[in-house]
C-alpha cells in the first residue's frame, strides 16, 4: 500500500489517479480514496481526505468515525477512516 508522503509538503497532483475530487472551494478540498491509500499519520488505507490551506479551521462536530491529522507547513490534512 502507497502511503501518503508529507516530508516535503504535499500536493494533490502526486495522487491524482488515486484521490477523486469530490468538493474545491480555492482554498479547501474534499477527496475520496479509490486506491487504498495509506495515511501519513497511522499508516492505514482512509476513507476521505479534507485538505485545507486556511490558516484556521472550525468543524462544527467531530467525525463519527476515527480520524488522523497530518500537517505541512502550508496545509492541513484530515484523514477519516
Amino acid at each position: 500500500m502507497t502511503r501518503i508522503d508529507v516530508r516535503d509538503g504535499f500536493t494533490v497532483h502526486d495522487y491524482r489517479t488515486k484521490l477523486k475530487l469530490l468538493n474545491d472551494t480555492g482554498d479547501t478540498r474534499t477527496l475520496e480514496n479509490r486506491e487504498e491509500l495509506g495515511c501519513p499519520a497511522c499508516g492505514r488505507a482512509f476513507d476521505r481526505l479534507y485538505v485545507s490551506e486556511r490558516p484556521t479551521e472550525t468543524f462544527s462536530s467531530p467525525p463519527e468515525r476515527p480520524f488522523c491529522l497530518a500537517r505541512t507547513d502550508d496545509r492541513l490534512l484530515v484523514l477519516t477512516h
